[in-house]
Formats: structure tokens, C-alpha cells, sequence
């Protein structure tokens, strides 16, 4: 394979990527966003509740990730947390087939979802149809509502109950704070649950 002459300067989306998260930090409302995600969702686990967690394309797999460090463990051992991302393939066509992909999420939350439980829903524009019906079929389930949000929170600005909106113009860099957000956020559950694992 002939190897090319392009010059590759990387640098430039490294530095995109850390003034996003920089952007980000230093906002004092989104630290205490994560904090009160965190608590509200400690206290979820502790009552015998759950999370539930949907997104399109890479949210979606931010979506499976967040819900599998809680099922198995971000640091060291502990007692497994019920954490569900509505991503699974077959009821996903089988609703889209069904009933349109604007829905797909909304029946997981109707499925899945009772009164106390969480769910987090992600949206780099925060205008996914699907999103916004999951969220509309959550609070109606009486559930705490979460937006991961980009692009200033988009239609869904102001549906939730706690919103942490990414800075980004592109999908990329909101999704690298949206990941940063979440495992913050985990381990932030996992330090008020367990803070012997973090002594």
C-alpha cells in the first residue's frame, strides 16, 4: 500500500476536544448538575429503583456503557446496580417495525419504567424525537428524568429534571464530555454507596 504524502496534524482536534471539556468544567452549574444526578440517583439504588438509559448512534453505545459500570463495577468490586440501556437490537426493530422509530424508546421506558426509577437520556442536538417521547413517556411514569444534552439542549431544553448540555458544535465533541459526564457521574454514585472502595 503506497503510503501518503498528506501532512496529519492532530493536534487540532486534541485541542478542540480538551477547550470543549475546559469549557465544560468551568461552568460551576454543570459540576453541581453532576453532583445532584448523582445524590438523586444514589438515593434511587438505595430505595430498590433503577436507571434506564437511550440514545441514537454513538449515544446510544454512551448509553450501554453507563449502564453496564453500574451493573459490573467502574473501580473495584461491589454489589451490582440495576442499570438498563434500552438498546437491545431485536426490540428495537421489532418496535421500529411496529410502531415507527420515534417510539423505540418510549415503549422501553413503558416497559421498564416504574415510579422513582431514572432515566438518562442523551441527545448531542437535543432534538431526537424518539429521545424527547422517552422522556415525555417517563414523566409520565412519574420517573426522574436526566438530558445529556448538546447544541444549547435543542427542543428538549427545559423537559427534564436535570439537564447538562455539552459545549460543541460537532457531535464528536459533545460526545467526549457527554462520556466524561457519565463516568463522573458513576463514580460519584459509586463514592456515596461504597466510599470504603475509595479510602
Amino acid at each position: 500500500m503506497k503510503k501518503t504524502t498528506i501532512k496529519l496534524d492532530l493536534n487540532g482536534p486534541l485541542k478542540d476536544s480538551q477547550r470543549a471539556l475546559a469549557e465544560f468544567c468551568s461552568k460551576r452549574s454543570n459540576v453541581a448538575a453532576m453532583q445532584d444526578v448523582a445524590h438523586t440517583l444514589a438515593a434511587a439504588f438505595q430505595r430498590g429503583n433503577k436507571v434506564l438509559a437511550c440514545g441514537n448512534g454513538g449515544s446510544s453505545c454512551d448509553a450501554a456503557h453507563f449502564a453496564e459500570e453500574f451493573v459490573v463495577k467502574l473501580r473495584k468490586d461491589r454489589r451490582a446496580l440495576p442499570a438498563i440501556a434500552l438498546t437491545e437490537s431485536s426490540y428495537l426493530l421489532a418496535a421500529a417495525n411496529d410502531y415507527g422509530f420515534d417510539r423505540v424508546f418510549e415503549r422501553g421506558v413503558e416497559a421498564f419504567g416504574v415510579p422513582g426509577d431514572m432515566l438518562v437520556a442523551i441527545s448531542t442536538s437535543g432534538d431526537s424525537p424518539n429521545i424527547i417521547r422517552a422522556v415525555r413517556a417517563a414523566r409520565r411514569r412519574r420517573m426522574v428524568t436526566v438530558g445529556l444534552l448538546g447544541r444549547g439542549g435543542g427542543k428538549m431544553k427545559g423537559m427534564c429534571d436535570f439537564e447538562i448540555v455539552a459545549p460543541g458544535r460537532t457531535s464528536d465533541r459533545i460526545q467526549e464530555v457527554h462520556m466524561a459526564v457519565l463516568h463522573v457521574i458513576i463514580e460519584g454514585v459509586e463514592r456515596l454507596l461504597f466510599p470504603e472502595n475509595y479510602r
